[in-house]
């Protein structure tokens, strides 16, 4: 997936991968350059190229500007991939301002987030339930096209609120072959552990989430046309099972027996709410990883946010980013050196001895970073 990436070509010499760094607001400032070490100190690793990118709420503070056209055309012309921090966009309306990683994903058409969820056993979460899940959200549509407006309504001359929703067929479908293509890919990679150590020990099953019970049109069409990727193409996918889960009923079964999931497909808004509240399943945000990913382009993104609770205090957890540095390896077609990253922060993650407060200890952003290079 995601193999052209690497025959894009640039004016220049080098025959690093060059990537473009955006830390944004917060404590991305600190896990990005954190992810950064690792790419580097990777053993026999690919010669990196960083280019160091703005974006973010301070920036639209400093500029009026939360991305810069320079960033969107640095990315699109010169880099391979990129790794994003995260964005301190509040909860109320600043006129002029809207979210960044919102718009990069449409201006670099990364139509898919894709966000593990694995367990790590360690002597601190011994009941932890053992679960491998991939939520695939689309991430182009939905809520997320951001037109909303506000009426007054003439009978009570109260303002009323109103959101276009957008779902097409054309998403829809792109991010269905996805899942069903993912969910073979991750079939494969468990085929070559042995069965003990696989978490998830049945056929790849792709688990369609929806409320077509009550969006019969939006979601509806959501439904039928994911459907219809495993459907129209019998023979391809025909060992890869498929289900469905109306979101309220996911929501509540994911915590009641999440190693029920194995690839779990969703519109933008569901997804996003899904993969959130799944990193509770695995102890904070700080661990969970994702990638945005388009046909010729992947941007790695920690699922957590700016924390300006934290920023600055030198005790951020990292893993998450250097998670979603090993997802856009693993994107790019560098298996291998991602799968050296993930083994790495599973053996910090199951040692438990150095952990940052967000999991119960009391190790820093810079002990945590240490201990992963250390198992690399």
């Amino acid at each position: 997936m995601a193999s052209n990436i690497l025959r894009r070509t640039f004016a220049t010499s080098s025959s690093a991968i060059r990537i473009g760094l955006i830390p944004a607001d917060g404590i991305g400032r600190e896990v990005i350059p954190a992810a950064q070490r690792v790419l580097e100190a990777l053993p026999n690793g690919p010669k990196f190229d960083f280019v160091h990118l703005d974006a973010g709420f301070e920036h639209f503070q400093k500029t009026g500007t939360a991305l810069p056209q320079s960033t969107v055309d640095t990315l699109k012309n010169e880099c391979h991939g990129a790794l994003f921090g995260a964005v301190s966009s509040p909860s109320h309306k600043v006129a002029g301002y809207s979210s960044p990683i919102v718009a990069l994903r449409k201006h670099l058409d990364l139509y898919a987030n894709v966000r593990p969820v694995i367990s790590v056993k360690s002597a601190s979460t011994p009941n932890q339930k053992e679960l491998d899940m991939l939520i695939i959200r689309e991430n182009t549509e939905c809520l997320y096209i951001k037109s909303e407006r506000i009426e007054q309504d003439p009978k009570t001359g109260l303002k009323v609120a109103y959101a276009d929703r957008k779902i097409s067929e054309y998403a829809s479908k792109r991010i269905g072959a996805m899942a069903f293509n993912m969910a073979l890919t991750r079939q494969k990679l468990r085929e070559q552990k042995p069965l003990a150590q696989r978490f998830w020990k049945h056929a790849p099953r792709v688990t369609i989430v929806h409320k077509s019970n009550v969006m019969s049109v939006t979601d509806g069409l959501f439904r039928e046309t994911v459907r219809a990727v495993k459907e129209s193409n019998p023979e391809l996918y025909s060992g890869v099972d498929m289900d469905e889960q109306l979101v309220d009923s996911m929501v509540y079964r994911m915590f009641r027996e999440p190693e029920a999931f194995d690839v779990v497909v969703a519109p933008n808004l569901y997804g996003d709410i899904i993969s959130d509240g799944a990193a509770a399943l695995v102890g904070s945000l700080g661990v969970v990883p994702s990638a945005n990913v388009g046909d010729s382009f992947v941007m790695g993104e920690p699922v957590h946010g700016s924390a300006p609770d934290i920023a600055g205090k030198g005790i951020a957890n990292p893993i998450a980013a250097i998670r979603s540095a090993g997802l856009l390896l693993e994107h790019m077609g560098h298996t291998a050196h991602a799968l050296a990253m993930y083994d790495a922060v599973n053996a910090v993650l199951a040692d438990a001895s150095v952990l940052t407060p967000d999991l119960g200890g009391k190790s820093s952003t810079n002990d945590v970073v240490e201990a992963v290079l250390k198992h690399l």
